[in-house]
């Protein structure tokens, strides 16, 4: 699946940890990810965010995608910052899922909240 995520590339996320129900991943802020106050737009934090969550839940080889998210920003990353999402499984049923996310900046503060429900396609990610 990272092999095929395009955005995951674009962007330079680092798929950092996956295991069952739960998936790690950070970037660094570029320039080009900065809005017009000068902090990282949005977008790119919530991309993050989506994309650990993403992994977390299809880490079962399950195809989920996702059915709703909400993101709340706590405070602004700033260029250069090294953000970290970590993606946390809290209910897994037999087609939906809810994940927490928690977007980390420098020093372990936290940027941004997330959470995704995750709607299950019935196909797997990796056929043999």
């Amino acid at each position: 699946m990272y092999e095929r995520d395009r955005a995951a590339a674009f962007t330079g996320v680092v798929l950092e940890e996956v295991r069952f129900g739960y998936a790690r991943c950070s970037f660094a802020v570029r320039e080009d990810m900065l809005n017009g106050h000068d902090v990282c737009h949005g977008g790119f934090v919530f991309l993050l965010a989506d994309t650990a969550f993403a992994y977390a839940c299809n880490s079962r080889n399950d195809t989920h995608v996702a059915l709703s998210c909400t993101i709340s920003f706590t405070t602004a990353a700033r260029l250069g910052d090294a953000l970290t999402a970590v993606a946390e499984e809290r209910t897994r049923g037999k087609r939906t899922g809810t994940y927490d996310v928690t977007v980390f900046g420098p020093e372990g503060k936290t940027v941004a909240l997330f959470r995704g429900t995750s709607y299950g396609l019935g196909t797997q990610v990796m056929r043999s």
